[in-house]
């Protein structure tokens, strides 16, 4: 079959490889998958192994198959899978959290937390750009019918900011500023919209994803290149933000968080950093700010999928720019994300 594989930063490549097989309890899936650019410019480790180290928890070395984000059809069932909940032919979404299932947060029960933490599609055991991936019952949940495949394929990131907004402070009237207009911070507006927050600033540089926050119904968007944010926050919420999500993960948007949440007020960090940021003490003491760090997400999947075929958070499609082929992965889906980054927000590969 085709397979996008990852060989290193600036090093991907359509091969063709062996076809899966399916396990006693595992799953084999058709898929649909979103694209990301984080692992073309940085090898992410420790969630991804190396040429020649292999992941403690996958035992893989690179290349690996990539996609994280994927929804996809039962294609056939191992003989130990519960029949009682997949069959053929079902549309499902995968949870491609992994974890090694032995550490202090594993055993207490929070598996995002995992001292050696992967997902596939990063680390290993197969991935959404292929034709196919075999993947364990127990990360493969069940799409509602009023949820298509293509929506489908953006639950994991809608994961993320579902749970970033369930482990915050976040409560139905609160005013919230998100840093970042990424797939992310959209995603996190669709879910404040939704879940009741009384008032909604994004903070942006890039025009089109400001254009973009203004048609999701943003409350009021501004440029930290030419804007004060926390000044216009300030004056917006009347003493700042009740929450303030970092989905920048720079110094300067860690900064402006910690200036623009009101005092006793809760800045949560969503993004992934690649270095670590400056602390200024000062800036959470003198408003005995809380700070919290969200990771990935905890088994947030059946919820949010309830809470999307309910309705609840509607039109989550406008939020995919392009679908391509899986041949097109690199110039049509790499490239584009590269060169368009302002304007593509999520592209769909349909290997």
């Amino acid at each position: 079959m085709k397979a996008v594989r990852y060989y290193g930063p600036g090093d991907i490549r359509v091969d063709n490889i062996p076809e899966p097989t399916t396990g006693d309890k595992q799953i084999k899936i058709k898929h649909v998958c979103g694209s990301d650019l984080h692992s073309y410019f940085v090898l992410q480790t420790p969630v991804s192994p190396t040429l020649t180290t292999p992941h403690p928890t996958t035992q893989e070395t690179l290349p690996v198959v990539m996609g994280h984000e994927f929804s996809g059809t039962i294609v056939e069932l191992g003989k130990a899978v519960d029949i009682s909940k997949f069959s053929v032919g079902q549309n499902v979404v995968v949870e491609p959290l992994i974890s090694c299932g032995k550490c202090g947060p594993c055993l207490s029960g929070t598996r995002n937390l995992c001292h050696q933490i992967s997902f596939i599609g990063i680390g290993g055991w197969g991935g959404g750009l292929a034709e196919y991936t075999v993947t364990n019952e127990d990360l493969v949940h069940v799409l509602p019918d009023s949820i298509p495949l293509d929506v489908g394929a953006l639950i994991e990131p809608l994961a993320v900011s579902w749970h970033a907004m369930k482990i915050s402070r976040f409560k139905r009237g609160s005013s919230v500023l998100i840093i970042g207009a990424g797939p992310i911070g959209l995603l996190l507006l669709k879910i404040l919209k939704a879940e009741g927050a009384s008032w909604i600033g994004v903070s942006e540089p890039a025009a089109a994803r400001r254009a973009t926050a203004v048609k999701l119904g943003v409350s009021a968007v501004y440029n930290p290149l030419t804007e004060d944010v926390v000044a216009e926050t300030f004056r917006a919420t009347d003493g700042g933000a009740d929450v303030v999500f970092d989905c920048a993960g720079i110094q300067a948007s860690f900064d402006a968080a910690l200036a623009a949440v009101r005092t006793q007020g809760n800045v949560v960090e969503v993004a992934v950093w690649e270095t670590n940021p400056v602390i200024k003490m000062g800036a959470l003491q003198t408003k005995e700010a809380i700070l919290t760090a969200s990771q990935a997400y905890d088994r947030r999947h059946e919820e949010l999928l309830k809470v999307v075929a309910e309705g609840r958070i509607p039109n989550l499609e406008e939020l995919i720019t392009s679908k391509i082929a899986l041949d097109d992965f690199v110039e049509k889906g790499i490239k584009t994300l590269i060169a368009e980054k302002d304007t593509q927000i999520k592209i769909l590969v349909h290997p």
